[in-house]
C-alpha cells in the first residue's frame, strides 16, 4: 500500500490530519494489539512479548511491560535491551520514540511524541504535530512523570516521580519537578 500524504506529513513532523483512512486503519490495528496485550494472563509472558514484537518497530532484547499499556501506532517505537515499564505506561508515538538500553519507567509514565497546534481553528479540524522523543541509556523515570514532545533525556539520568519534562535533560543528572529541572549532577566516574 502506498503511503498517504497525511502519513508522510506525520512522519516528517509536519501538521497532519489524523482522521484519514490509512492512519485510522493503523491506529485501529495498534489499539487491537494493545487490547490483546492488556488482556493476556500474567503467566503468558511469551505471548505478551510476541504481541509487542508485532506492535513496535524494534525491540533490541529483554522487555517487560506491565499491563495496562497504550500507544498510538507502535511502529514509531524503538526499545533497547533490558526495558521495564510499570503499569499504566502510555507512549503516544505519532512521532518517533527511541528508548535506550537499561531503561526503567515507574507506574503511569507517559511519553508524548504527539501534540496539537495552539491555533484553536486547527485543533477543531483535528490537526496534529509529531515531535520525536529520545530516552538515553540507563535512565530511570519515576512514576507519574510525563515526557513532552520533542524532548531528549540523556544517558544515566533519573527523572523524579511526578515530573513534567518540557525541555531536554542532560546526561548524568537527577532532574525533578514541574517543569522538570536539574537538581543534582552525578559524578561520571561513579557511574562507570
Amino acid at each position: 500500500m502506498e503511503m498517504s500524504d497525511e502519513k508522510k506529513k506525520m512522519l516528517n513532523g509536519e501538521l497532519f490530519h489524523g482522521y484519514e483512512p490509512q492512519l485510522l486503519k493503523e491506529f485501529k490495528y495498534a489499539k487491537t494489539l494493545c487490547y490483546k496485550f492488556n488482556n493476556t494472563r500474567p503467566s503468558r509472558f511469551i505471548k505478551r512479548v510476541k504481541i509487542l514484537k508485532k506492535l513496535f518497530k524494534s525491540i533490541k532484547g529483554f522487555i517487560i511491560i506491565e499491563p495496562p499499556f497504550y500507544c498510538d501506532l507502535g511502529y514509531n517505537i524503538e526499545i533497547g535491551d533490558c526495558f521495564y515499564a510499570n503499569t499504566g505506561c502510555v507512549l503516544l508515538d505519532c512521532g518517533k520514540i527511541t528508548i535506550g538500553d537499561h531503561v526503567m519507567l515507574g507506574p503511569n509514565v507517559h511519553i508524548y511524541a504527539s501534540t496539537h497546534p495552539a491555533d484553536p481553528d486547527l485543533r477543531k479540524q483535528f490537526y496534529n504535530w509529531s515531535k520525536p522523543v529520545s530516552i538515553g541509556n540507563n535512565v530511570w523515570i519515576g512514576g507519574g512523570s510525563i515526557i513532552c514532545p520533542g524532548v531528549k533525556v540523556g544517558d544515566n539520568t533519573v527523572i523524579g516521580a511526578g515530573s513534567i519534562v518540557t525541555k531536554d535533560i542532560s546526561p548524568n543528572v537527577l532532574a525533578v519537578g514541574n517543569p522538570c529541572k536539574v537538581k543534582k549532577e552525578f559524578d561520571s566516574k561513579i557511574l562507570k
